[in-house]
């Protein structure tokens, strides 16, 4: 058994599909149906069940699936710690601090796992900036609020996430388990620059136009969550933020509440450079995408990238 039947089993396994499976793994048609063929002859086993007009797994070949996923996870796992073996390869990360998923850094300790060797740096920035030192190679990737210019770029997007409210720990919506923006109407909400996340700004003045308020925003003069989150703790005002930043600052003198009805939802997602072939940021991307399959999403992907 060859890692190239798996591949194209695993492949007409996910499409159902010859045609798809062919176009998918860029080959001719007929190659898929005799590669497949000969795996089933070496396992003596049927693993799909064809008609004209459809393409079913059988017990066998649900069976097999779950085994070559664990295969070819681990043959992908060799082939980057061989690679890797022979170099310190590096992998130069940015992010906005306001939308770095949980998900992203359990990955990356999963990466290094696998490749003892990575070497990692990860600097935070404005979303514009980090598009632009992705596209000037400056860094290998970036995991910003979505959408963002897509010119000579790749968008990897990452899913959708709820803001929440923060306010002070003492404020009487503090220990509620959910408020409604237009019946708090804060008269200040902090938020950050606009430069330092776009569609985080944008979303929260949306949220409020929505909710038929006009408070006062009180402007940080950098990017850094913390800021933000002092001037809550300092009673300047109430905030709005993703759902990543409450599982980041846990304990920081403000509680996060979860907004009542249609709270902003922000799209994350991990710039990169196309059609790549450095072997971290590979990993890296197929790591964060197969993470998303297995998670449940908010809503459709509509209009998640920008031209």
């Amino acid at each position: 058994m060859e890692l190239r039947h798996l591949r194209y089993f695993v492949a007409v396994a996910e499409e159902l599909h010859f045609r798809r499976a062919a176009e998918r793994l860029h080959v001719a048609q007929p190659a898929v149906s005799e590669q497949v063929r000969k795996l089933e002859a070496e396992l003596g086993v049927r693993l799909f069940d064809r008609t004209p007009r459809s393409v079913a797994l059988t017990d066998a070949g649900a069976a097999l699936l779950t085994e070559a996923y664990r295969v070819l996870r681990q043959a992908e796992a060799a082939q980057v710690a061989a690679r890797s073996a022979s170099d310190r390869p590096g992998l130069r990360i940015g992010y906005v601090p306001t939308a770095l998923p949980a998900s992203i850094p359990r990955t990356l300790r999963r990466l290094v796992a696998t490749m003892p060797n990575l070497q990692t740096t990860i600097e935070p920035g404005s979303g514009l900036e980090l598009v632009e030192a992705v596209r000037a190679s400056e860094l290998d990737v970036a995991v910003v609020s979505l959408p963002v210019p897509t010119a000579g770029v790749r968008v990897t997007a990452l899913g959708e996430q709820r803001a929440v409210a923060v306010f002070p720990v003492d404020h009487e919506h503090a220990v509620k388990p959910c408020v409604a923006l237009e019946r708090i109407a804060p008269e200040r909400i902090v938020v950050l620059p606009r430069d330092a996340d776009r569609p985080l700004y944008d979303a929260v003045l949306a949220a409020c136009c929505a909710a038929g308020i006009s408070p006062t925003l009180i402007e940080m003069p950098d990017g850094h969550v913390d800021r933000i989150l002092l001037a809550v703790a300092s009673g300047a005002g109430m905030a709005m933020l993703p759902q990543c930043v409450a599982k980041r600052y846990a304990d920081a003198g403000v509680r996060f509440v979860s907004l009542e009805g249609e709270s902003p939802a922000l799209t994350t997602g991990i710039v990169s450079r196309p059609h790549t072939q450095h072997l971290p940021t590979v990993a890296l991307l197929r790591a964060a995408s197969r993470t998303l399959d297995q998670r449940p999403r908010i809503a459709s992907d509509k209009s998640l990238v920008a031209a």
